[in-house]
Formats: C-alpha cells, sequence, structure tokens
C-alpha cells in the first residue's frame, strides 16, 4: 500500500479445510475482511501489470483467478515469497477440501 496508494496491506492465513486465503487487517482483529475461496483457482505470477510503472511492483506480484473468475491480484515481500505463496495456493486448490 506505500506504493500504489489503492492497495491495502493485509495479513494472510492459508487454510486447505476448506480451501480458503482468508485475510485480515494487520492492525489486530480476530475476524477476517474476507475470503478467496481456492478450490479449482488459477495461481500465476505476474510480470507485467497494465497500469503500472516498472519501478512500482519489482516482479513480486502474483495473481489469483478464482473458479467464478473473480481475479485478485497479490504482492509479495520479495520473489521468493511469490514462489512460496504460489506454490502453496496451488497445491490447496488441487487437494483441498
Amino acid at each position: 500500500g506505500h506504493r500504489r496508494k489503492n492497495w491495502k496491506v493485509r495479513k494472510f492465513v492459508l487454510r486447505d479445510d476448506p480451501a480458503y486465503l482468508h485475510y485480515y487487517d494487520p492492525a489486530g482483529g480476530e475476524e477476517p475482511l474476507g475470503a478467496i475461496h481456492l478450490r479449482g483457482c488459477v495461481v500465476t505470477a505476474v510480470e507485467d501489470m497494465p497500469d503500472t510503472r516498472k519501478y512500482d511492483v519489482d516482479n513480486i506480484l502474483f495473481e489469483i483467478i478464482t473458479a467464478n473468475e473473480i481475479h485478485y491480484y497479490l504482492q509479495a515481500a520479495s520473489s521468493t515469497e511469490r514462489t512460496e505463496w504460489i506454490t502453496a495456493i496451488q497445491t490447496v486448490a488441487r487437494t483441498g477440501k
């Protein structure tokens, strides 16, 4: 959120039963702000996002497209973390309940 003013920093919790990625306000709070249903989703690295300047994204974005064709763009802290998130989400999308 510090680079793209309309983006928010969120805490994410990946669950496999049921297959959801819940997101929370990082300042606290027990209840999730929302959830992304992962069963049957597609997750990919994003190398070039429309309407962004190269220095804004540092090639650490990834996209989740749900079975309902809702697109979510997320930014990881590093390229290594992006790869870990993509692998973990792909596993849950394939094997989660």
